[in-house]
């Protein structure tokens, strides 16, 4: 993974490909970019990498849609036989429409990077400064990490996650709990657990991702929220 879905937290994948490549030269590396294509510039030469997979949902593209980049000499088995379409790697119709939107928008956001960033970078700060302008007693999870710019994992004091969540969600605002790939486990987010976590800081955790298309209004909104249902929470404990 190139950087971590709950947390934000970059990896070292350049390190880990050469170190895999030194231990056996017939080794294949491939790594889950979805969190990073779109947001963060990418060199898969650079990089060493042998496949590397994306999904255009995570950088403003189609739900359903994505593309596995595979190095020239790489050999892999077909998806799907049939037709022969792709190259005799995935047989079937292609989604045209599906294709195009997502090179579209990935041109889009490729050609914005800097300006997403900053953009993004803006309304985080802004977040995590009206938090703690509040008196709302958090934790940052990964603080001491590199991590990409948007992608936040918090921790309140006396606050259940799940909770805020589903607060947060009648007042039409998105966050998560653990990771939202797998929305039906409810166990302990295993990402907090290997970093030694506290389980009361995990079970009070939650993750949000800012996008280009947030604004300080929405911040302002979250915030807003958040201070209500810590208050009371804090006050009824």
């Amino acid at each position: 993974m190139f950087q971590n879905n709950e947390t934000g937290v970059i990896q070292p994948i350049k390190e880990i490909a050469s170190i895999v490549h030194k231990a056996n030269d017939g080794s294949l590396f491939h790594t889950d970019a979805v969190q990073a294509v779109g947001h963060t510039r990418i060199d898969v030469k650079d990089l060493g990498v042998d496949m590397l997979s994306a999904s255009a949902h995570k950088f403003n593209g189609p739900k359903g849609t994505g593309f596995l980049y595979v190095k020239d000499g790489c050999k892999i088995s077909p998806f799907i036989k049939g037709g022969g379409q792709e190259r005799n790697m995935r047989s079937g119709t292609e989604n045209v429409a599906g294709i195009y939107a997502m090179a579209k928008a990935l041109e889009e956001n490729t050609n914005e990077l800097d300006y997403n960033h900053h953009k993004i970078q803006v309304i985080e700060d802004k977040l995590l400064s009206e938090l703690k302008k509040n008196n709302i007693a958090f934790v940052l999870n990964a603080k001491d990490s590199a991590r990409a710019t948007g992608v936040i994992n918090l921790s309140f004091v006396n606050v259940d996650g799940e909770g805020l969540l589903h607060m947060l969600d009648i007042h039409d605002i998105a966050v998560s709990v653990g990771s939202a790939c797998n929305s039906n486990d409810k166990e302990p987010s295993y990402v907090l657990l290997a970093m030694g976590v506290p389980k009361e800081q995990i079970n009070s955790a939650i993750r949000i991702s800012i996008g280009k298309y947030n604004t300080i209004e929405d911040v302002d909104k979250l915030v807003s929220c958040i201070v209500k249902f810590y208050n009371i929470t804090n006050y009824v404990s």
